[in-house]
């Protein structure tokens, strides 16, 4: 049984696992629009002000609206374990904007 909880208990801890955080504020002034569609994928929403300057949004995950939870439990002398999984009404998207002057280079970025 401790076999068990071990493989799912590092089942879980791979399923965690996050890349890198981005340094955006190194990329400002050094990053491209061009880097940005090859990086991240063609923006969810674009939009070119009449300065020329270029905003573009990715979703870049989801806040909140489900989860998994794992827990071990014992009942007279049986050792067993359960998995529960629970999901909201939704969450909020996460958005990664970015926003390039009329050359294509980065100018400002914000992530809510």
């Amino acid at each position: 049984m401790s076999l068990l909880v071990t493989l799912l208990a590092g089942l879980f801890a791979t399923g965690c696992a996050s890349k890198p955080k981005v340094d955006w504020d190194g990329r400002v002034g050094n990053y491209t629009y061009d880097q940005a569609v090859v990086e991240l994928g063609p923006p969810d929403r674009q939009a070119t002000l009449q300065d020329g300057r270029k905003v573009a949004e990715w979703v870049v995950g989801r806040s909140g609206g489900s989860g998994v939870s794992i827990g071990m439990g014992s009942f007279t002398g049986r050792t067993g374990v359960g998995v529960s999984q629970s999901v909201g009404s939704g969450g909020r998207d996460k958005i990664l904007r970015l926003t390039f002057s009329e050359d294509g280079t980065l100018l400002d970025w914000i992530r809510n």
